[in-house]
């Protein structure tokens, strides 16, 4: 295991599927914990999940949203599934909660929590910047795919899974730019970023925590490596 230090962003369709999924967070924080035991650091940016679209999907019900209405439900969202997730490893967690990576934070303890920014960045974006700013070599995007592909698979037969990928090669799948509804494996604007850092990123199906232990520890894994 060369790498010490990890980026994780973790989906919120993992986090709260439906339901907050706890069989989900107790076998995550297994995995983690027994990563810490190793000398590791994490730092974990929060998905919003189902409690996104449920609160947009609320209001929309009652008044048309603008994007930054829509945003900003979905910010709030990741920082509440983040509290969730810093009271779970709150024994090795710092006590704050990073909510805008371009400001001076402590990393304290071996996991940093983040969450949303503000509207117009994504928590790939996020991602991107907190890894940079700590000199991570690569993030790892756990949701709940097991490869990125070439196309939309909902909605082409002909989807082909991308095992390995440029950057250059992968943001020719992409949209030009972000918006909270586009649904793009990785953020265009934060893969143009990660790009320019020269960072690995990896797209994986974070139920297969079994998968993400392999990554870890520099063995072969189901997923999508972009470098």
């Amino acid at each position: 295991m060369k790498d010490k230090l990890f980026v994780i962003s973790l989906g919120g369709s993992l986090i709260v599927p439906d339901q907050i999924d706890s069989d989900f967070l107790k076998n995550f924080k297994k995995l983690i914990d027994s990563f810490i035991k190793k000398g590791c650091k994490f730092v974990i940016i929060s998905g919003g999940g189902k409690t996104c679209r449920n609160y947009v999907q609320a209001a929309r019900n009652v008044l048309k949203l603008s994007d930054d209405d829509c945003d900003w439900l979905g910010i709030h969202s990741t920082r509440l599934n983040a509290h969730l997730l810093r009271t779970i490893f709150y024994k090795n967690a710092s006590p704050k909660i990073v909510t805008h990576p371009l400001e001076k934070f402590e990393f304290k303890g071996q996991i940093l929590i983040a969450a949303g920014w503000k509207p117009g960045f994504s928590t790939d974006f996020d991602a991107v910047i907190l890894a940079k700013k700590l000199k991570a070599k690569k993030i790892i995007n756990l949701s709940n795919i097991d490869y990125a592909y070439d196309k939309d698979p909902r909605k082409h037969k002909d989807a082909k899974p991308i095992m390995e990928a440029s950057w250059k090669e992968f943001r020719k799948i992409l949209p030009k730019k972000w918006s909270p509804a586009s649904n793009s494996p990785f953020d265009p604007v934060a893969s143009a970023e990660a790009e320019k850092s020269k960072l690995e990123v990896v797209i994986m199906n974070g139920k297969n925590l079994e998968n993400l232990k392999n990554y870890l520890l520099d063995k072969d894994f189901i997923g999508t490596k972009i470098t």
